[in-house]
């Protein structure tokens, strides 16, 4: 089997092209040429040079597929602006779809996020009935992520086979850009004094990309699987990494009320003057919520099976270390 993979120089992107390789899959990864290929280290595969915005460039890379994993997107959204996120996100989706359906590809499994599905209602897990109720401006990434996932259905109607997957917040190796892994990154680096009030939905990249693999040889055409292990208070997240990390558990618990009155001035500084901050308003204002979502169908349908948080965070910090990310011998 011969597979594609949009945004193959990412994390997931990365971590997939590796265990493709692990499966005996044959794999072409495309990248634009200015892209660094840090996190591809040591791992086969053929470059395709391309980009997902431009439909010229994706033709050739087709050739020969017979699965299309299109994982390509903004995914730090509180570094990128909206503009770019939906020229990305959803015209890139569109581009490789239709190059997809040109080419004659077997099937294509789309990299959503448990992101489209909205905001679950306090303490409730979410699962693929959900939809997006938020306003578009609430969370941009979310929205931009529900607009491809239309476009994938667009596609399915005029016949092309594609299976959508919705992974939550994702831990693990190669995660060179620090999406979510920056988190263990800085937990290592200094004390962690609090946590928010709120909860995440916590999974290995291994078992994402394992769902991916399932997803292309026993999903359901047009379907959704959101690919998560544990949902999680963000103090129970908070003191496993620090016991990973070799640093003291958080001594408080932020009341929701704190990031609530925050957010509209994270927002100001960010949107209104452009300051470079480390945080979006929409992050505040959600580390009071609890963003759980509930995996049955992917366990159910494609065999899915997840790994014990501790083992991922213990994992991704082993691999930091290795990686010169964290020097254990300087920690302050």
């Amino acid at each position: 089997m011969l597979a594609l993979v949009t945004g193959a120089t990412g994390f997931i992107g990365a971590n997939l092209v590796e265990t493709l390789n692990q499966r005996g899959w044959a794999v072409r990864a495309l990248h634009r040429p200015s892209s660094s290929l840090k996190a591809l280290a040591g791992l086969h595969y053929e470059s395709a040079i391309g980009d997902v915005t431009d439909p010229a460039s994706l033709g050739a890379a087709m050739a020969g597929v017979d699965v299309v994993f299109h994982v390509a997107a903004v995914a730090d959204y509180w570094r990128s602006d909206a503009g770019k996120m939906m020229r990305v996100n959803v015209g890139g989706t569109r581009n490789v779809l239709q190059a997809a359906l040109d080419a004659g590809v077997r099937r294509v499994v789309f990299t959503s996020s448990c992101a489209s599905l909205g905001r679950p209602p306090f303490g409730q897990a979410l699962d693929e009935r959900a939809q997006f109720n938020l306003q578009p401006h609430e969370f941009p990434y979310g929205y931009s992520k529900h607009l491809a996932e239309q476009v994938c259905r667009e596609f399915v109607a005029r016949g092309l086979d594609v299976v959508i997957v919705n992974p939550a917040v994702v831990f693990g190796p190669r995660d060179v850009n620090l999406i979510s892994s920056s988190l263990i990154v800085e937990a290592a680096q200094r004390i962690i004094p609090f946590a928010p009030p709120g909860g995440v939905s916590v999974v290995d990249v291994a078992d994402v990309c394992a769902g991916h693999i399932a997803a292309a040889e026993r999903g359901c055409t047009g379907e959704r699987y959101i690919l998560t292990g544990e949902n999680l208070t963000y103090r129970q997240l908070f003191d496993i990494v620090a016991d990973v990390v070799g640093r003291s558990r958080p001594r408080l618990v932020l009341p929701a009320v704190l990031f609530k009155a925050v957010a509209p001035a994270v927002d100001f500084l960010h949107r209104g003057l452009g300051c470079k901050l480390p945080v979006s308003g929409e992050q505040v204002r959600f580390a009071a919520e609890t963003f759980w979502f509930d995996p049955s169908k992917a366990r159910h349908e494609l065999g899915l099976t997840t790994r014990p948080v501790a083992e991922t965070i213990a994992r991704t910090y082993a691999w930091y270390v290795a990686h010169g990310y964290i020097n254990v011998d300087r920690r302050s």
